[in-house]
């Protein structure tokens, strides 16, 4: 089930609210939120959900030994901390490793073919930074197991983010409220989500679809096809992931749980080193402080740095999948973040001209990035890049992908348009003058304008879920890319 269905908009989320709204008590409200929690869960395969109680009951245990045996908390710590990553790694990376290894040995003859549990590197992630804040004592470790569980297994951001922190919503566990404007912005924000998902990224993810995926030889497709596809499947990874992150934030702010921003517009970032500021924050500040910071972060000598940018971004690439070309997708941006610190100093924001430039750079290196990330293949990803620069004898432009971009010219300035802060401008901008408003004297004049545009600001959810619906009847492709994470 994905929040992007119909019937996870019209059945489990309106039921699931619903009972929360019924019945009384915060403890009775996070029980129907656990229990919707784990159907939701279980509908991507019932045993699984032993594995995420499993896991959650060991750091459960974990942490309150570490609590409660100070001289043996490190070893607590490492115990836990192995387990935890140590179920990640057999799910996850069995596969790849002994592929491998049969590679370059010849054995074993057999490899195993593992599930990968839907959302384990998340919740994996959350339930380990719980762990390490318990150790660090930056929280008090959950006595109750079940509340642990709700954390884990939330159905907003337990099987594709953003990575939560414990830290960040153990008051709101026990002790939180929904005003009228925290229900008002989730609808927004997660009609918001719900359309940028359906109208725009379903949009992108046909055009790749219909050039590349039905493309039986890439070597000698144009050159144009390559780069729409590229340009495309940038677009649709954004809004796809994004789309996700603002309706986990939207459903959360509806019961009174308030989440970080996962994303920050990262298409207009002036730096690589900027682009990772603003791209899957929950993940990046991750890494930062439970691997970057401890290996000792940039207050090192050069050599070490680079060595602690090199392990995180290879730990960074690996994460997000089982294959060679994700590592080679993190280890590409390491060398980018270290040519940024050490060669050209582009660690600093630009002003004025200078920012246009480095835009334009930055979008090229990260549009090189994504067609590392797209093709799993090393060998599709060499054919595409030899074949967008012509180096197979192709052509550059052809009738099919001279039809596609014609057809859909005026979708794709809206998808890159969505990829912009203009529409939160103007959100913005009308939010100042409606606060100003309030704060003048209340005339006819003054009223007739607050009418008028809280009836907007209600029209525009239901608009953008009317079309949605609409979009979504009949569409065969609507996953969430970043599931398979």
């Amino acid at each position: 089930m994905v929040f992007s269905s119909l019937l996870f908009v019209f059945a489990f989320l309106g039921i699931c609210y619903l009972l929360y709204a019924l019945v009384p008590g915060i403890k009775a409200k996070n029980i129907v939120l656990l229990i919707f929690s784990l159907i939701f869960y279980a509908w991507g395969g019932p045993a699984l959900v032993l594995l995420l109680m499993g896991m959650t009951l060991i750091c459960y245990l974990g942490a309150l030994l570490i609590e409660k045996h100070v001289k043996q908390r490190k070893i607590w710590l490492v115990a836990t901390l192995t387990i935890c990553l140590g179920l990640l790694g057999v799910f996850k990376y069995t596969g790849f490793f002994l592929s491998n290894i049969q590679a370059l040995f010849g054995f074993p003859t057999e490899i195993p073919n593992i599930t990968l549990p839907i959302g384990i590197s998340f919740y994996t992630f959350q339930l380990v930074s719980y762990v390490i804040d318990v150790y660090k004592k930056e929280v008090e470790p959950q006595k109750k197991y079940w509340l642990l569980l709700l954390y884990a297994s939330l159905f907003h951001q337990c099987i594709a983010g953003p990575i939560i922190r414990y830290s960040d919503v153990n008051e709101e566990i026990n002790n939180r409220k929904a005003t009228r404007e925290d229900i008002s912005r989730g609808i927004t924000r997660f009609s918001c989500g719900l359309a940028k998902k359906a109208l725009l990224a379903n949009g992108c993810a046909a055009i790749v679809s219909q050039l590349v995926e039905n493309n039986t030889d890439l070597a000698h497709a144009s050159s144009m096809t390559i780069l729409l596809s590229a340009v495309c499947y940038m677009l649709e990874i954004y809004l796809d992931f994004s789309a996700y992150s603002d309706m986990a934030i939207g459903m959360g702010l509806m019961i009174g749980f308030h989440y970080r921003e996962n994303f920050n517009y990262p298409y207009v970032s002036d730096s690589v080193t900027d682009f990772w500021r603003r791209w899957h924050i929950s993940l990046s500040s991750f890494f930062r402080d439970y691997v970057y910071i401890p290996l000792g972060g940039n207050r090192v000598s050069v050599p070490r740095h680079i060595l602690n940018l090199f392990a995180v971004w290879f730990l960074t690439g690996l994460w997000h999948g089982a294959s060679w070309n994700f590592v080679l997708w993190g280890l590409y941006y390491f060398v980018f973040l270290v040519i940024e610190k050490y060669v050209f100093k582009l660690s600093k924001k630009s002003k004025g001209f200078w920012r246009i430039p480095r835009t334009i750079y930055t979008l090229v290196i990260v549009l090189f990035g994504w067609m590392i990330f797209y093709y799993t293949d090393l060998s599709d990803l060499g054919a595409a890049i030899s074949a967008l620069f012509m180096m197979n004898g192709n052509t550059f432009s052809d009738i099919m992908v001279q039809t596609q971009f014609m057809s859909n010219v005026f979708f794709l300035v809206v998808a890159l348009l969505a990829c912009t802060p203009i529409a939160s401008a103007i959100g913005k901008f009308f939010e100042a003058k409606r606060t100003a408003l309030l704060n003048s004297r209340a005339g006819a004049a003054t009223k007739i304008s607050l009418f008028v545009y809280d009836a907007v600001c209600s029209v525009i959810p239901v608009a953008l879920i009317g079309l949605s619906v609409l979009a979504l009847v009949g569409d065969s492709y609507n996953p969430f890319l970043y599931f398979q994470f």
